[in-house]
């Protein structure tokens, strides 16, 4: 059965439009138990404001077919965006500036109509290969995360475009296994910290579209 959701995505419905948030019981949602104690909870006021945040981006996209949860302190793709979800066609989808570290598999089933995923500014290292299956996929940015390895569903996007994966942790790169796109066009891997040995395979990688990489600078000892 799938949960009923209030106004603030949780379980809870209100009371009666009171208010206030206290139960019926007056115990404001404490445990019986606690109560008789005179025991106290607090909730964070920047939790609520959060779930208020990601439930009025969810309905402006459902108007403008746009999903924009960026800055939402968000550390995973909540099961209720899903549920919101699930009757608009989304075409772009925007999780950047939160403290997500993987994207789970369902994610490329719920959203496969995107066209543009923004996932900068996180904490990922490694995305699902479930990815390759957004067809309709042209631009996606995983800058400022912290890959080590550059994802080789990257290359297996079909209408992939643009690339965005600067500003990792990427070292090295086997530049045999850099799939040729025939949509492709950019891959941005400036600001990673390549060896001169993976720099230079990667200035002389026969491959049909641009590799943006930064001057290497040889480090001080």
């Amino acid at each position: 059965m799938r949960p009923k959701f209030g106004n603030d995505i949780t379980n809870r419905s209100n009371n009666n439009n009171r208010e206030d948030d206290e139960d019926d019981d007056g115990t404001n949602g404490i445990p019986p138990h606690i109560a008789r104690i005179g025991g106290t909870i607090t909730v964070p006021k920047i939790a609520g404001r959060g779930v208020i945040r990601v439930v009025g981006r969810c309905e402006d996209a459902k108007e403008n077919n746009m999903l924009d949860l960026s800055e939402c302190e968000l550390m995973q793709v909540p099961d209720a965006v899903y549920h919101l979800m699930r009757n608009t066609e989304l075409k772009t989808c925007d999780l950047s500036s939160n403290v997500i570290k993987k994207i789970p598999p369902k994610f490329a089933i719920k959203f496969n109509f995107i066209t543009d995923l923004n996932l900068s500014h996180n904490q990922m290292s490694k995305l699902p290969t479930e990815l390759a299956d957004i067809g309709c996929l042209e631009v996606l940015d995983i800058s400022y995360n912290s890959f080590i390895a550059l994802p080789q569903v990257c290359f297996k996007i079909p209408k992939l475009r643009i690339l965005k994966a600067n500003n990792n942790a990427i070292i090295e790169i086997d530049t045999e296994e850099m799939v040729a796109s025939d949509k492709l066009e950019l891959v941005d891997l400036r600001h990673n910290p390549f060896t001169r040995v993976t720099q230079r395979k990667l200035l002389k990688a026969e491959v049909p579209y641009k590799i943006e990489l930064s001057e290497f600078v040889e480090e001080d000892w």
